[in-house]
């Protein structure tokens, strides 16, 4: 029989590891909110210590810049990860992930499309991404190690790829919050190994072949469009931050999580900036024998099998809050598992049916920039725009009329600028399958990743103070759902939730 300070506490966690996470885009109660702003530095490192960065850095010198020119852009393209640290402190101040708190800026129903619906679609590239990589990496290292998978036992392999990816995703939060600083610890130990054996084989004399000015402009910026699109895709800040306490100091919240993805994601950029003096970066899963001993071969490719898998945990995590926010009414867990079969599944094809088509998907990845950049500028600005005062039950309430329910649904200065942001990212990127008619113009001159988030954050201003959102007295901070009411009415709704 657990003691009153045992049960306290034990509602206080809320989400425990040992249990299965009920909580989903709903309100987290006050009673209920734990951690540290510092637990986040670990989840941001544990989902950026992977194989990604390395392929990044190694491809700024494929594209033709120097060491300095590529550790150059680096650096500025992973500067987003400043946004996004400043869109985690909105976890702490509703309560709610991050595709609730894109209510206030789309409305219930244009959420759905803009917030959720992008915010879906992309996370499932990446889990197909994920489970394809690492089964194409397994499959490598047992072949290395003199145990080769038959082609028709392969799909086990797949299908053990898969759950590794998505246990710590249905568990959720705690799970993922404590699983963190062990996989970071571990992966990162491995990459700083690999730094020595990189830096001990690099060409520090390197020179890429001589560029026209034209030509080289246009390199630096498809190089800064590549790095960006690292930290753009993660739009979903809130969703870790949101269990920790209310009066939780948004500066710490926004610099733990910023740091906790830059410094991964920039010290392993470099190790692959400088492998790329070295060896192909073309296919380094293969060429990275070149300059590493033997026993560590098998290493590094646990490396990417691993980095996979932490990496697909929180993408998963994040992808079935966006399922929920498509307003189907089923639990997070349940969202999980559907966007892991329909993952799953795809994987399947691409490894053994269409093993071809995985190139494909990698680059149309690269376009995934021109949709999150202006999503990334609008959440930022409305966060400013609101003094980050999000009330988490009105965020929380899909009626014709609630606070966040705007025109019909939709808050138009929010759909209109992510519309013309898009449009005029789409017009202005470089990428392997597609470039626009302004990239074209400017000699292949990237312009994506800066210009389309500089408009639709601008846009969405303008718009925003044009269409003054607080004259409803409901969706004033402090209004008509003050601090008591949230609580008293979030309880009640968690109350039904654990019931069902």
């Amino acid at each position: 029989m657990p003691t009153n300070s045992e049960a306290a506490d034990g509602n206080k966690r809320g989400a425990s590891s040992s249990l299965v996470e009920v909580h989903g885009i709903d309100f987290i109660p006050h009673e209920e909110r734990h951690g540290r702003p510092f637990d986040l530095f670990w989840v941001w490192m544990g989902s950026n210590v992977n194989y990604l960065s390395f392929t990044f850095g190694g491809l700024l010198i494929l594209i033709g810049l120097s060491v300095w020119e590529a550790i150059i852009v680096t650096l500025l393209g992973n500067l987003w990860w400043i946004a996004v640290g400043w869109l985690s402190v909105s976890g702490p101040a509703s309560g709610t992930p991050s595709v609730t708190v894109m209510r206030s800026m789309f409305g219930i129903r244009g959420n759905r499309v803009f917030g959720a619906g992008q915010g879906l679609v992309i996370g499932l590239f990446y889990e197909v991404i994920n489970i394809t990589v690492a089964t194409f990496a397994t499959l490598a290292l047992f072949e290395l190690v003199g145990f080769p998978i038959p082609p028709h036992a392969g799909w086990i392999l797949l299908l053990a790829i898969a759950f590794l990816s998505y246990i710590l995703s249905v568990y959720g939060y705690d799970a993922i919050v404590k699983a963190s600083p062990y996989l970071s610890a571990t992966l990162a130990i491995a990459f700083i190994v690999l730094g020595f054996f990189v830096i001990g084989s690099a060409d520090f004399t390197f020179t890429p072949e001589p560029l026209g000015t034209k030509d080289h402009w246009a390199a630096l910026l498809l190089g800064y469009a590549i790095v960006a699109s690292g930290p753009l895709s993660w739009g979903t800040g809130a969703d870790y931050s949101r269990y920790l306490p209310e009066n939780t100091s948004k500066t710490a919240v926004a610099w733990w999580t910023a740091l906790g993805g830059l410094i991964p994601t920039l010290f392993i950029s470099i190790i692959g900036i400088l492998a790329a003096t070295a060896i192909d970066m073309t296919d380094p899963q293969l060429t990275i024998q070149e300059i590493v001993p033997p026993w560590f071969t098998p290493i590094f490719l646990g490396i990417v099998i691993i980095g996979c898998i932490t990496n697909n945990a929180v993408v998963a995590y994040s992808a079935g809050l966006s399922a929920q926010g498509l307003g189907l009414k089923a639990p997070r867990v349940l969202m999980v598992l559907i966007t892991a079969v329909i993952a799953t599944g795809a994987s399947y094809w691409l490894t053994f049916l269409s093993p071809g088509f995985l190139d494909t998907m990698e680059y149309a990845l690269e376009l995934t920039v021109t949709v999150l950049g202006p999503l990334i500028a609008i959440y930022s600005v409305d966060i400013i725009l609101r003094r980050n005062r999000y009330n988490g039950i009105a965020l929380n309430d899909e009626r014709p009329g609630s606070p966040f329910w705007y025109s019909n649904g939709w808050f138009w200065p929010g759909v209109i600028a992510q519309i013309v942001g898009t449009t005029a990212a789409v017009l202005m990127a470089n990428t392997t399958l597609y470039m626009g008619p302004i990239a074209q113009a400017l000699g292949g001159a990237d312009l994506s990743a800066i210009v389309a988030p500089i408009l639709a954050a601008a846009l969405y201003a303008l718009l925003w103070y044009s269409s003054k959102p607080f004259a409803d007295p409901k969706l004033r901070p402090g209004g008509a759902h003050d601090l008591q009411e949230s609580t008293t009415q979030a309880t009640e709704h968690n109350n039904r939730l654990e019931e069902h």
